[in-house]
């Protein structure tokens, strides 16, 4: 199975996709993707239920987050009621080693997305902050990536031995798909999608042109 890992839809200040749109538009351009997971800039939208929208589609359609840390953003699969109460996802300035030890704590899987970018990508801040501890998979492969970020990230995750993902960062209707992770797993919930990251049954893909 192949899902997108990192969507944004309008629930997010800058998003400006809405869900049934995305459903649309990967149907009538035949994306090779079976589905995929919102990403909400600092939230976790509770609320939203997709679920006869996917069913309608027939696509997996999932909820994680997006938070910003000291070492820049960071995806969470896995979130949990109790874990939305563990931290504060609206806030900008998240500990990173926090995030790990209470997502994990939770059994959720924090991964820290576009790594290679400048201000917002991890490996921006290594050198002056030092290596941080418990990373075990970050994005790789981002459908917003310029220039060389793709790469910064994938030789760092080789450097430093960490699995790497891959998601569109869409923002539009138009980007979804264009980098997604591939699962030897049938991916049908949010506990599935867990149990395969924390094994590391997965490979980042990218239908960048």
């Amino acid at each position: 199975m192949i899902l997108d890992l990192h969507t944004h839809s309008i629930k997010s200040d800058d998003g400006r996709a809405k869900v049934e749109n995305y459903c649309q538009w990967i149907r009538s351009k035949e994306l090779p993707i079976d589905g995929f997971v919102l990403t909400e800039h600092r939230q976790y939208d509770v609320e939203s239920d997709y679920s006869t929208l996917a069913e309608k589609n027939g696509l997996v359609i999932l909820k994680g987050s997006e938070v910003e840390t000291e070492y820049g953003h960071v995806l969470v699969f896995g979130v949990t009621e109790a874990l939305t109460r563990a931290f504060d996802f609206s806030r900008i300035d998240l500990p990173l080693a926090m995030v790990i030890e209470t997502c994990e704590a939770h059994g959720a899987v924090p991964v820290p997305c576009h790594p290679g970018r400048p201000r917002v990508g991890m490996f921006a801040h290594t050198e002056e902050l030092g290596i941080p501890a418990g990373v075990k998979t970050v994005e790789i492969y981002n459908g917003g990536s310029r220039e060389n970020e793709d790469q910064i990230a994938i030789d760092n995750a080789e450097k430093l031995g960490y699995r790497g993902t891959g998601g569109s960062d869409s923002h539009i209707v138009s980007h979804v798909g264009r980098c997604a992770t591939e699962f030897s797993a049938d991916i049908r919930d949010m506990a599935a999608l867990v149990s395969a990251l924390q094994a590391g049954e997965f490979n980042a893909v990218t239908f960048k042109h």
